[in-house]
């Protein structure tokens, strides 16, 4: 009972997060916000409803900010991460749409591992490489549709999702020690309040001249399921992970590419080229079969893997 209840909130919050992209993107396509703007608001109003759930719960929430080594991670993970992923994928939303931007941020594994080779000065296993080779050919065809005589993507909307799959990767790799000592939930929502915060002060002046936006009622009804759908997804994914493998939630979470796909063909009528899906399906594929390949390494390399981690990101 409990592996079908983790199952279905997998599905669930992978699910919801699919739809948050195309409502992001329906806000950029429809309304004058511009992605400092939405994204400004989205982390702040998120990461303030998630501390006040935690304070209601009787969390202490300004216990990491009383030593310094917690806060300067915090910030970090803010900043760079939080905001990085969340600024990225809007931005790769706004240069392409909701589907394309989803895919890329799936590429965060490959430079995960990358980045695990390069520290550890060894080459990844076989299965692996397959899966990166695998995965790179579905990008190929998701960027040029199947025709070497032009990309399919516009060059802008490939450096945003490059960005997207490396700030992803900063995204899981950073809060090791930070999650650990804190929580995920208390993490992410002070990362949230930190990006939030951040924006709005590299961006006060046009930020605040965009507030009027938030009485037009269909911009403001839109930003609120943003807000509480993201956030809703997030804690059933989080819920999950208690109750299934970590191959189980690799599988089920490309359940959130293809919400995107269906609700992006429904609600815009856009569809990706023929060649496209069949890159996108491969994708999907080799960033699957990444994972479980992941999940089989032996425990004694997993846990030198982590403390490499560790090592260079604290």
């Amino acid at each position: 009972m409990d592996r079908l209840k983790g199952i279905v909130m997998i599905i669930s919050g992978a699910m919801l997060w699919g739809a948050t992209g195309p409502m992001m993107e329906w806000i950029l396509r429809n309304t004058d916000m511009s992605v400092s703007f939405m994204i400004t608001i989205r982390l702040f109003s998120a990461g303030v409803l998630l501390l006040a759930m935690l304070k209601m719960q009787g969390r202490r929430v300004m216990l990491p900010w009383r030593q310094p080594v917690w806060a300067r991670q915090l910030v970090i993970f803010g900043v760079v991460g939080m905001l990085g992923v969340q600024y990225a994928f809007a931005a790769s939303i706004e240069a392409s749409n909701a589907v394309v931007a989803t895919l890329f941020q799936f590429l965060a594994p490959i430079y995960i591992i990358i980045f695990v080779t390069l520290s550890q000065r060894r080459m990844p296993p076989v299965a692996q490489i397959l899966a990166i080779f695998v995965t790179l050919i579905g990008l190929f065809l998701l960027l040029t549709n199947g025709t070497l005589s032009g990309f399919a993507l516009s060059k802008l909307a490939v450096f945003w999702g490059i960005l997207l799959g490396l700030a992803f990767s900063f995204y899981t790799l950073y809060p090791v020690n930070l999650m650990r000592e804190w929580g995920v939930l208390l993490s992410v929502a002070w990362a949230m309040v930190i990006g939030g915060i951040s924006l709005f002060i590299l961006n006060i002046v046009p930020v605040v001249k965009q507030t009027p936006l938030l009485f037009d009622w269909q911009s403001a009804i839109m930003m609120f399921l943003v807000i509480v759908v993201g956030t809703t997804a997030f804690s059933l994914f989080l819920g999950s992970m208690k109750y299934i493998t970590p191959i189980e939630t690799s599988v089920l979470s490309s359940f959130e590419p293809l919400t995107a796909m269906a609700i992006t063909a429904i609600w815009f009528g856009q569809m990706l080229g023929l060649w496209q899906l069949g890159g996108a399906i491969i994708m999907l594929s080799g960033v699957t079969w990444l994972s479980i390949a992941g999940s089989r390494v032996e425990t004694g390399k997993e846990e030198e893997m982590e403390k490499i981690v560790e090592r260079t990101l604290t």
